[in-house]
């Protein structure tokens, strides 16, 4: 074997032995929610279930107990569905429009503009528990699925106004003028030309919110209500609930269709994302 080839075994091994790693605490929930407690008692963590069962997916989905609620994960799942998908559209398109304006119509100020607004990404999340919980009231959204979707747009548009900011000021200046020369205005601009040019930025920012937003359990736990609680805080209640034996299947097939969604995304969209953020997605 030659130098070459050797280093290329190296690190390919390497980076197997890491994925391995990584991949192993996945492999354990999945393995363990597919047996039953007989089994998981007697087996190995890391052996393969003798006799594969979906029985503890089908009870953390449909009568898991969460507290004294014993209706499984399905609604909570379902609030988690109802409250990303506005959330993650309405921030998406405030941070794409913030971005266009304050990167190709600039105005006086707008620079201290996008410096406030950059304080949003770095401020620790539990500095606005206070204040929202009082602006969710007077709006009359506390404890309801409209209030976190309100929370995640607001707490989502620095971030989403960063990306689509600092790609748009890659566009070339000359399209936007052209543009205007030729009688386009504001919009037309926007949805004729910027947009088409977005799709790599678009893809970043709808995975990054959707994950973001999905996983999110602070402002699930303290914003929402009994009927509006994320799929987040119901795998913290089933997993915390006491009972006379612990069901670790139970748990780990609800850890499992927790996760689910931000799989499918990440398998499906990862590569999409990888071609956008190399596209100029965090580029100054």
């Amino acid at each position: 074997m030659n130098q070459r080839n050797l280093h290329r075994v190296v690190i390919w091994g390497t980076l197997l032995l890491f994925a391995g790693y990584f991949l192993t605490p996945l492999y354990v929930m999945l393995a363990t929610s597919l047996k039953d407690m007989d089994e998981i008692r007697s087996g190995n963590l890391l052996s393969l279930p003798h006799s594969p069962s979906f029985g503890a997916w089908a009870k953390a989905w449909h009568s898991a107990c969460t507290g004294a609620d014993c209706g499984g994960l399905q609604p909570f799942f379902m609030n988690s569905v109802l409250m990303v998908l506005p959330a993650v559209l309405i921030s998406t398109t405030l941070g794409a429009v913030n971005g266009y304006v304050l990167s190709k119509w600039r105005f006086r100020g707008s620079e201290l503009m996008f410096a406030l607004m950059l304080f949003g990404v770095f401020m620790p999340m539990q500095v606005i528990l206070l204040p929202m919980s009082q602006i969710l009231g007077w709006l009359g959204l506390a404890s309801s699925i409209g209030g976190l979707v309100l929370v995640h747009v607001l707490a989502g548009i620095p971030s989403t106004t960063l990306f689509f900011r600092n790609y748009y000021v890659g566009l070339p200046d000359e399209l936007i003028k052209a543009a205007m020369l030729d009688g386009a205005g504001f919009w037309m601009i926007f949805r004729r030309i910027v947009l088409p040019l977005s799709t790599p930025i678009l893809v970043v920012t709808l995975i990054w919110q959707f994950t973001n937003i999905w996983n999110d359990f602070l402002y699930g736990v303290v914003f929402s209500g009994a009927d509006s609680k994320p799929v987040t805080v119901g795998l913290n209640n089933l997993a915390n609930t006491s009972s006379t034996v612990k069901e670790y299947n139970v748990d780990m097939a609800a850890a499992m269709i927790a996760a689910l969604p931000t799989l499918f995304v990440y398998i499906v969209a990862g590569k999409y994302f990888v071609r956008g953020l190399t596209a100029g997605a965090v580029k100054g």
